[in-house]
């Protein structure tokens, strides 16, 4: 009955939200966008975002103060590399007279970021997808991450935590990937094995880097689709909700920007991103590790994929196993160079991981 009520309650805060009189006199149209943890609508100039009240082993929102909490946290960590598109935090509350207002009096019933909204045009993954992206704008979106990465903190003493998360995300992804249901055992299993054979055998390395101090709180979720190159260029979309996710190897989350990148058609831009890192951060990891990084990151994609047939109801169902493929088989070109060299080999029956 509680999950009912829920579940009645967030449909009633969407419908409010989507009505363009919501946000007073300027406002035209609200374009509203479902996400698998938030709701977001697009006004004429405005952005906001309602957490949606879930749980799941790795995020809680499922209250209003931890929504709360963890809008101050989006908040807070986006102004370090998009401090012009975050604006503030504000109250959803219900007046005296029973009616939702945004940002009034009453009682809070729920909490959302607002932001500037940046034009689509100029996000990464479009202007890759339209050929409009120069080498210039590369370069300057190499520098801002390269100063950014610099600036932070090194976690030598938490670094554990980035090697504990490589591990259980590969878990993770071997169990969800090899699932019966998904019907992908043959083209999953081959390079599953191989990630799971650096990732033992390149285990002292990581550990190695983590007491050099490489590794810092990134960004967590750096993605072509995160990135506006206009002026000052913004990089948004942090992932707010768990630390140790951004507990990262720089160069692992700059390749992995460039792999998502190559997987739109634009192979030329992980080279000049990297090259940039090494500008400031001259202990790049030597290309077994990268491949590593490469082939994680790329299977971790592919699982996320598929996860969202899982959800009920499932969103955009013919989208997800084809997607998940593509990654998969990126996953292969990642690792193509170790495919022969003495990896630890397992033999998977799908259903049983």
């Amino acid at each position: 009955m509680a999950r009912q009520q829920q579940i009645a309650d967030l449909a009633a805060k969407v419908r409010f939200l989507s009505d363009p009189a919501t946000y007073g006199r300027g406002t035209t149209h609200v374009q509203a966008r479902e996400t698998h943890m938030s709701w977001v609508f697009l006004t004429d100039e405005l952005v906001y975002k309602l957490k949606k009240p879930v749980r799941h082993a790795f995020l809680d929102f499922s209250s209003i103060g931890k929504r709360h909490f963890y809008c101050d946290e989006e908040l807070r960590l986006n102004a370090r590399l998009a401090a012009e598109t975050y604006r503030r935090v504000i109250p959803l509350c219900h007046d005296a007279s029973g009616h939702f207002a945004l940002d009034g009096s009453g009682r809070v019933v729920d909490w959302l970021v607002e932001m500037k909204r940046l034009p689509q045009s100029d996000m990464m993954d479009e202007r890759i997808g339209s050929g409009r992206l120069t080498t210039a704008e590369i370069n300057n979106v190499g520098k801002t991450l390269v100063t950014f990465y610099a600036q932070r903190q090194t976690e030598t003493a938490g670094g554990g935590a980035y090697l504990r998360h490589l591990t259980g995300e590969q878990r993770i992804n071997r169990a969800i990937l090899l699932r019966p249901e998904f019907a992908m055992c043959d083209i999953a299993s081959g390079p599953l094995d191989i990630v799971d054979g650096l990732l033992q055998r390149l285990r002292p390395r990581i550990e190695a880097r983590i007491r050099l101090g490489a590794i810092v709180e990134g960004h967590g979720d750096l993605r072509p689709e995160h990135i506006c190159l206009c002026q000052p260029l913004q990089i948004i979309d942090c992932l707010e909700f768990n630390r140790s996710m951004r507990i990262v190897d720089p160069y692992d989350e700059i390749n992995y920007l460039g792999l998502e990148c190559e997987m739109l058609g634009a192979p030329w831009i992980r080279p000049l991103l990297i090259q940039a890192l090494e500008s400031r951060l001259p202990n790049r990891p030597d290309g077994n590790l990268l491949a590593f990084y490469g082939g994680y990151r790329a299977l971790l994609r592919a699982r996320l994929c598929v996860a969202h047939l899982l959800e009920a109801p499932v969103r955009h169902p013919e989208k997800w196993r084809p997607l998940a493929i593509r990654y998969i088989k990126q996953a292969e070109r990642e690792t193509f160079s170790l495919r022969s060299r003495s990896v630890r080999r397992l033999t998977p029956v799908c259903g049983d991981a």
